[in-house]
């Protein structure tokens, strides 16, 4: 019975609860608080639904520039020809007029060292040979207007010996009619004569002497008669005289004005030739400058394709590429179809350039730490090869600068700012696949600060 109870003590003793070292060690009987701190993570959470979130979209792009001219520019040959000194190295950096290389000519045509001269003196003999035709058509021009009034004396010498020539007819028409009106007179008194004659009232003397004076005044209107056909007859010669004139005088005129238009003409030839003549002149020229290929940007020599001496170009052929000094930077990014309607002109974004560490906290912009801004300058409205929309971001003047070492083709994650939200919101949006919300940059505070 002793060894019973003895053993019921021990085994009294022996539990667990009344091992002073296991309830140091595991502190069993101590209050356990884990309700009560799922509780509060729990309060925590519903709290942190409240908080306020910026909706945003993650894109790519690359650094590159505002400006067109301030992009990577390729040297390329106007002229075909070949290589014949080189005066730059890849990576040089180099200003806007220097000389990169210098061709030599290929094509036989131009082969002359002296052919800008040659064209010179063929212009100057081709202007003297214009100012010979100018005067040859001044002279012929001076001659027409000498035959012209040459022409004019002549027929007014025609007219005055035509008004000449109808007087004498006009008096030889008179002295007709007198001659005439006298036949008529001895007519009737030869034929009384004879009358009386015969009846012996005069002598044969007497009657033969007025049958005489009646024949001599025939003859005399025979004579006046012969004049006055005379006169007509000078009279029509004038006429034909002056006819004549005016015949001559015209093919004079127009064998002068034709020698005058002649001249006209080869001077307009000349004056098309000189034109040419410049004009290839100018061409040679312009050749000769491009002879040497200069730098258009200042920047940097980059990849040259045709490399080493006598190497043959091809015109249009790419020689060389020059990278320019950025000046105008900016972002090139793209944006899916469906996100088009989230991204405006002047709308805020934040980058991460590539080797430039940041601390981002997502959809708390305002604490990622070493971020870079940016404001959205231009949207295609066409899409691109790739299916995208791109876009131009340029540097926020408001915020800090860019990074000055930035290159043309540096990587980009850029991060599109929307609209604020509460982050409740933003995990029932994700949840059900929703798209952000559409939003519109608000340009109240810029239209102020017009004002």
């Amino acid at each position: 019975m002793s060894k019973m109870e003895f053993n019921n003590d021990q085994i009294k003793y022996s539990t667990v609860e009344n091992l002073k070292s296991y309830n140091s060690i595991y502190k069993i009987k101590k209050k356990v608080n884990i309700v009560s701190w799922l509780k509060r993570i729990a309060l925590v959470l519903i709290l942190c639904m409240f908080l306020p979130w910026t909706q945003n979209l993650r894109v790519k792009g690359y650094v590159t520039t505002r400006f067109q001219e301030d992009r990577p520019t390729q040297l390329n040959s106007i002229i075909p020809g070949k290589i014949m000194k080189w005066y730059v190295k890849e990576g040089d950096s180099i200003k806007k007029g220097d000389t990169i290389l210098r061709i030599g000519e290929i094509k036989p045509e131009y082969f002359d060292p002296k052919l800008i001269e040659r064209t010179l003196e063929q212009i100057v003999a081709k202007e003297k040979s214009l100012l010979s035709y100018e005067g040859k058509a001044n002279t012929a021009s001076g001659q027409s207007e000498a035959l012209l009034k040459s022409r004019d004396i002549k027929l007014q010498q025609a007219d005055n010996k035509i008004q000449q020539q109808n007087l004498y007819i006009a008096i030889d028409s008179t002295n007709l009619i007198a001659g005439e009106a006298e036949i008529r007179i001895y007519t009737r008194q030869n034929s009384a004569a004879k009358t009386m004659f015969e009846s012996g009232a005069i002598s044969l003397s007497e009657y033969e002497k007025r049958t005489a004076a009646y024949q001599n005044s025939l003859a005399k209107l025979q004579s006046l008669q012969n004049k006055l056909n005379q006169s007509r007859q000078e009279l029509l010669n004038l006429i034909v005289e002056k006819d004549n004139i005016q015949q001559e005088y015209r093919d004079k005129i127009l064998k002068a004005d034709g020698e005058r238009f002649g001249s006209i003409s080869n001077a307009a030839n000349t004056e098309y030739e000189i034109s040419k003549l410049k004009n290839t002149y100018a061409n040679y020229d312009s050749r000769n400058k491009l002879y040497y290929i200069l730098s258009p940007i200042d920047g940097q020599v980059g990849s040259v394709s045709k490399a080493g001496i006598d190497v043959v170009l091809k015109e249009g052929d790419f020689i060389a590429e020059i990278i320019p000094n950025m000046k105008n930077k900016a972002v090139e990014i793209y944006i899916d179809p469906v996100d088009l309607p989230l991204v405006n002109v002047d709308q805020k974004m934040q980058f991460i350039f590539d080797g430039y560490p940041v601390v981002l906290f997502g959809g708390w912009p305002q604490f990622n730490y070493g971020i870079f801004h940016g404001k959205i300058a231009m949207v295609e409205k066409a899409i691109s090869k790739n299916g995208k929309f791109r876009a131009l971001v340029v540097e926020d003047s408001s915020e800090r600068n860019w990074p000055p070492h930035l290159t043309v083709g540096s990587g980009a994650n850029g991060i599109v700012l929307l609209k604020d939200v509460r982050i409740y919101y933003e995990i029932w949006r994700n949840i059900n696949g929703f798209h952000p919300d559409y939003y519109v940059v608000n340009n109240n505070e810029k239209v102020n600060a017009e004002k």
